[in-house]
C-alpha cells in the first residue's frame, strides 16, 4: 500500500483495537440458526390474518376482465397503477390483503411512527396531489392519508379489491392474458399483471421457546392493539398505566415506540440484542409558504438531489442536509459501490474506515452525554460499522432510559431471550414478570409471494416460474422474464436500491408504464424479453458487481447480512442514478424489442443484447 495521508491513530483511533472490539461484539450475537430464529406471524401464534382497522366484508367472487392487475396497494402498487392510467389503460385494478391502500403505512400505526426520510422526497407526487406535509419527517398517519389521496386522485378505488390475496397466476396462451385466482374465489383475467409485494410487508416473530405459553397480552407493532393500550399514534396509552410491559426489539420501530411506552407504562422492560445507532433527528414543522414559493418540478429535482447525494454522485449542493446526506460517504461502498477517485482502493478503504470510526465514536459519545446511568449507557452503545444496520434518528429514545420505570435487559450473552413462561420473559436465569409483550421484531425483508412460492406463477407453455429460476432469477432489468409475458415485478430484484426506496419504486413504475404504453401504441399488448437480452443483463450484473460480503461478514447480525449468513446479491452495483440513466437509454434504443408482433405471439421477443 502506498503511504496514506492519514494514519490509523488519527483522532486517537486505533483501528486494530476497534476491529477486535467489533468482532467480539459480533460474535456475542451470532446464532447458529441464523434466519431460522424467527417464526411467521401467521398461524397458531400470530397476528398476520387479522386486520384491526377495517372489517372484512363478504362479497361475491369476481370473474371479470381488466387491462392491468396490480398486486399490492403500497406506494409501489399505487404509483404503477397511476402511471398505467396515465399511459392510457382504462381498467386498472389494485389488489391487497389489507383493507385499504398504504402498504406498510396501512399496517403500521404504532405510537410515534414517523418516516425517517424527509417528507419532501419520500411522499411521491406531492405536486400533482397537492399534499403539503406538516412535518419534515412525516407522521405515519399523514403518509397513509397521502396514499389514500393518490388512490382517490387517480380513480383507483372503483376497481380495487381489498382483503384479497392472489393465490395463482396462469398465462392463457390462446387468449394472451393472465388468469388470476384469489383466496376469495375470484377468477379474473388481466392483460398485464404487476406484482408489488413491498419490502416490509410480512411481519415476523422471534422463535422464543414457550412463546405460546405466555398468558398475558401480546401483539406485533404492525398490528398495534389500541383497544388494549388506549391512546393513539400520538401516545397517551392510558391502558398501560397499571401494566408491566415488555418490548422485544430495538431497531427502527423500537426506537420510535419505546419513548411512548416508557412514558405511559407502569414499568417498561426493553429486551435488546443489539443496540441501534441513534443520532439526532431534529424533526420540525414545515412552513406551507415554502411549498407555494417553489417552481414547478421542485420535488423531482429535490428527489434526484437526495438520491445522488447519498449514493456518491456529484451534486452542486446538498438540498436536504440531514443525517442521511451528512453520512453519505459511509453509505456509498455498501449501497452503490461508488468510490472516491484519486486514491488506490486500499487507501480509500482505510480512509473510509477511519471516517466510519470517527462517526461511530460520535454516536457512542452521544449515548454518554444523554444516558445518566453509566452501566445502561454502556449497553446502549453500538459496536459495529455505521452501515452494518439501518441507522436510526431520534430526539427521545435515549432519554427514555433515564426514566426510573424503564429497565434495559441486554440479551446478547444468552443468544436472545431464553424462553417465555405463563407470566414472564426469561433471559438466562432471570425471569421478568410482565402483563404484556410488544414484538418490535420487524419483517421478512423482500420476501414476495412469487419468490416464496405462495403465489405460484405458470407462464407460456406451462412453465413454472420458480422452476425456471432454480439457479437464481433470470430477468431483464429485474422487471420481466422470458416465458412470462406481461408479468412485471417491482422491488429490489436485479436492479438498484437506495435508502429512499419510494424513489426507486417511482422510477420502476414510470418504466413499466412506458413499456406498456408503447405496447398499447403499437397495438401489440404482449411484452416479453428474449433469452439473449436476459442473459446479457445477467452478464452485466456479474461484471459490475461489488462484493460487500467481506464488509457484511464483519457486521453484527441483522437483516442487512441475513443474520450473519452473508449472501452476495446480484444487483446493479453502480447504483440507482446510473441504473435509471441506463433504463432511459434502453427505452430510447431497445424498448420495441420486448414487444411481440401481435397478441399471443409465440415469439421469444428480443434477440438483442439489451443488458448494457
Amino acid at each position: 500500500m502506498s503511504q496514506t495521508p492519514l494514519s490509523d491513530s488519527i483522532h486517537g483511533i486505533d483501528l486494530e483495537v476497534l476491529r477486535a472490539k467489533y468482532r467480539r461484539e459480533r460474535d456475542r450475537r451470532i446464532r447458529p440458526d441464523g434466519l431460522r430464529q424467527y417464526r411467521s406471524a401467521a398461524g397458531e401464534f400470530g397476528y398476520y390474518a387479522t386486520d384491526p382497522y377495517v372489517p372484512r366484508a363478504d362479497r361475491e367472487p369476481v370473474t371479470d376482465r381488466v387491462d392491468a392487475l396490480v398486486v399490492g396497494g403500497g406506494f409501489g402498487g399505487l404509483l404503477t397503477a397511476a402511471y398505467l392510467k396515465k399511459a392510457g389503460l382504462e381498467r386498472v385494478r389494485l389488489m391487497d390483503e389489507a383493507g385499504d391502500v398504504g402498504g406498510t403505512w396501512y399496517w403500521n400505526r404504532y405510537p410515534g411512527i414517523h418516516c425517517d426520510i424527509e417528507s419532501t422526497v419520500y411522499l411521491p407526487l406531492l405536486e400533482e396531489v397537492r399534499t403539503i406535509p406538516a412535518l419534515r419527517y412525516a407522521q405515519g398517519e399523514q403518509i397513509r392519508r397521502h396514499a389514500v389521496a393518490l388512490a382517490e386522485h387517480f380513480g383507483l378505488y372503483p376497481e380495487a379489491l381489498f382483503h384479497t390475496r392472489a393465490t395463482a397466476l396462469r398465462w392463457l396462451d390462446p387468449d394472451g392474458e393472465w388468469l388470476v385466482e384469489t383466496d376469495r374465489g375470484d377468477r379474473m383475467r388481466a392483460t398485464y399483471v404487476v406484482v408489488s409485494p413491498g419490502s416490509l410487508s410480512q411481519p415476523k416473530l422471534p422463535g422464543i421457546p414457550g412463546i405460546q405459553d405466555f398468558r398475558g397480552h401480546t401483539f406485533h407493532t404492525s398490528r398495534w392493539d389500541y383497544a388494549y393500550t388506549g391512546g393513539t399514534a400520538d401516545g397517551e396509552l392510558t391502558g398501560l398505566r397499571d401494566k408491566r410491559v415488555a418490548v422485544v426489539g430495538t431497531g427502527a420501530t423500537g426506537v420510535q415506540v419505546i419513548p411512548h411506552l416508557a412514558r405511559d407504562a407502569q414499568h417498561l422492560f426493553v429486551f435488546q440484542r443489539t443496540p441501534a445507532t441513534v443520532d439526532v433527528r431534529d424533526n420540525r414543522p414545515l412552513d406551507p409558504r415554502w411549498f407555494q414559493q417553489q417552481e414547478p418540478g421542485w420535488q423531482g429535482r429535490r428527489m434526484d438531489n437526495f438520491l445522488a447525494s447519498i449514493t456518491g454522485e456529484p451534486v452542486d449542493e446538498d438540498m436536504i442536509q440531514d443525517g442521511w446526506t451528512s453520512t453519505s460517504r459511509l453509505q456509498r461502498a455498501y449501497l452503490s459501490g461508488v468510490q472516491e477517485t484519486g486514491l488506490p482502493r486500499q487507501e480509500q478503504q482505510l480512509l473510509d474506515e477511519l471516517l466510519d470510526a470517527h462517526t461511530m465514536n460520535g454516536i457512542r459519545s452521544r449515548v454518554d452525554r444523554i444516558v445518566q446511568d453509566p452501566a445502561t449507557a454502556q449497553l446502549l452503545k453500538p459496536w459495529y460499522r455505521y452501515m452494518c444496520k439501518r441507522p436510526c434518528f431520534s430526539d427521545h429514545y435515549l432519554q427514555a432510559f433515564n426514566r426510573p420505570n424503564v429497565t434495559l435487559v441486554d440479551t446478547a450473552d444468552h443468544g436472545g431471550i431464553t424462553r417465555m413462561t405463563e407470566s414472564g420473559v426469561v433471559v438466562g436465569d432471570q425471569e421478568y414478570q410482565v402483563d404484556c409483550v410488544v414484538f418490535a421484531t420487524g419483517f421478512d425483508v423482500g420476501v414476495s409471494g412469487v419468490l416464496s412460492g405462495t403465489l405460484p406463477v405458470t407462464g407460456r407453455g406451462g412453465r413454472v416460474l420458480l422452476e425456471t429460476w432454480r439457479e437464481g432469477p433470470r430477468t431483464l432489468h429485474g422487471f420481466y422474464s422470458p416465458g412470462f409475458p406481461n408479468l412485471f415485478h417491482l422491488g429490489s430484484l436485479q436492479n438498484a436500491s437506495a435508502v429512499n426506496f419510494v424513489h426507486i419504486l417511482h422510477e420502476q413504475a414510470r418504466h413499466i408504464a412506458a413499456v406498456v404504453g408503447r405496447a398499447e401504441q403499437l397495438g401489440s399488448r404482449t411484452v416479453e424479453p428474449g433469452p439473449e437480452a436476459t442473459e446479457s443483463w445477467q452478464a452485466t450484473l456479474r461484471q459490475v458487481a461489488v462484493d460487500t460480503t467481506v464488509f457484511q461478514a464483519e457486521c453484527t447480525p441483522g437483516y442487512y447480512n441475513g443474520e450473519g449468513r452473508t449472501v452476495r446479491p446480484l444487483n446493479y452495483s453502480p447504483g440507482p442514478v446510473a441504473f435509471h440513466d441506463l433504463l432511459a437509454r434502453w427505452r430510447a434504443e431497445h424498448l420495441d424489442e420486448v414487444i411481440a408482433a401481435r397478441p399471443g405471439s409465440a415469439g421469444e421477443g428480443s434477440r438483442a443484447g439489451a443488458g448494457r
